[in-house]
């Protein structure tokens, strides 16, 4: 799966219009929920690459940069530390040869995901447990 692919599925609804490749940071906005603080606090940390600007100097964001983005919600979801998003950012810019690296990255990433999720089904049934006891102390009548 590619990328955009990735992209499109966690953005159902919120597709790009077809033909366009520049928009402008309130487009964006609009787009990913960020807000524009957000986009500019990204580019400043280096977790965006440097975006295109206009003549006059307004960011000027790609199809590529808005898949990036993507990925980055994606990675914050995780629980991804900024700091290591931020090293995986530059190691992607750096080229192929970091490839081991970005693969270890998100291999430890994704085991971690995969703890949380355990830990989540176990509260879950715990949960479960107290919702289905309640609902059956309420079906036994009280006695005096």
């Amino acid at each position: 799966m590619t990328v955009t692919q990735v992209a499109q599925a966690g953005q159902v609804g919120r597709r790009k219009p077809d033909g366009r490749d520049h928009y402008t940071i309130s487009e964006v906005v609009c787009f990913t929920g960020l807000s524009a603080h957000t986009l500019r606090w990204y580019e400043r940390i280096g977790l965006m690459p440097e975006v295109d600007r206009s003549n006059t100097g307004q960011r000027r964001y790609t199809n590529k940069d808005l898949d990036w983005l993507v990925f980055v919600g994606k990675l914050r979801l995780t629980g991804m530390p900024v700091a290591d998003m931020v090293r995986y950012a530059e190691m992607a810019r750096e080229g192929a040869h970091t490839m081991p690296e970005r693969q270890a990255l998100l291999a430890a990433t994704r085991e971690d995901v995969r703890r949380r999720i355990a830990e989540l089904q176990d509260t879950l049934a715990v949960l479960d447990y107290k919702i289905d006891f309640y609902a059956g102390a309420c079906l036994t009548p009280e006695r005096a």
